[in-house]
């Protein structure tokens, strides 16, 4: 059987306040874009989601809250002491240590987790994923996302910084006999392609 895995990035407070491993609740305005993305999503027989409070709320806007099952192995990458720090407070009391994390995917000066733990982590759950799965929808962190297309594409970890993955943006990976792959879907007038 193959697997069919959309991947889609939670929704993004309207007034941003980017942190290290932030999670706030979504506005009004938020989860009314959130629900205007539900409409392009292709069919789901399970929808996951990490355990954030951003993700859950996206994946129970997109889905029914019923229906959404929180994943803990989607979690967010961990930010250890840079935990609730803004990029400029990291940049003036740790540049050094923010330097070598943006730079080499084995660094956590953070004292949490790597980008490379993160790849490995995301990339056994995918490959943990039953082959009777079907057709499946993921609300994850950006993080997440990245490091999923990185496993699906074979690409090497320090491609993390090369990959933006804007709030509700989404994409496909396809598994068939434990090989992933890629699936960009075509505009078709406002309507996912994948089929």
């Amino acid at each position: 059987m193959t697997i069919r895995l959309t991947l889609m990035c939670a929704a993004a407070p309207t007034e941003r306040d980017p942190r290290f491993g932030g999670d706030t609740m979504l506005d009004a305005q938020a989860l009314e874009q959130a629900r205007r993305v539900a409409g392009s999503l292709p069919a789901a027989d399970a929808v996951l989601s990490a355990p954030s409070q951003r993700c859950r709320q996206t994946a129970e806007t997109v889905a029914s809250e019923d229906a959404v099952t929180v994943e803990p192995a989607l979690k967010g990458l961990d930010m250890g002491g840079w935990q609730g720090l803004t990029p400029d407070e990291v940049a003036t009391n740790d540049a050094v240590g923010l330097g070598s994390w943006m730079s080499d995917p084995e660094a956590a000066p953070h004292g949490g987790e790597s980008v490379a733990q993160l790849c490995r982590r995301t990339a056994a759950w995918l490959d943990s994923l039953p082959d009777d799965t079907g057709r499946a929808l993921a609300v994850v962190e950006q993080d997440v996302a990245r490091a999923a297309l990185l496993h699906a594409i074979g690409a090497p970890d320090p491609s993390f910084w090369r990959v933006d993955v804007p709030p509700l943006s989404f994409f496909q990976l396809t598994s068939r006999s434990g090989r992933w792959n890629l699936r960009i879907a075509a505009a078709t007038g406002g309507r996912h392609a994948f089929q």
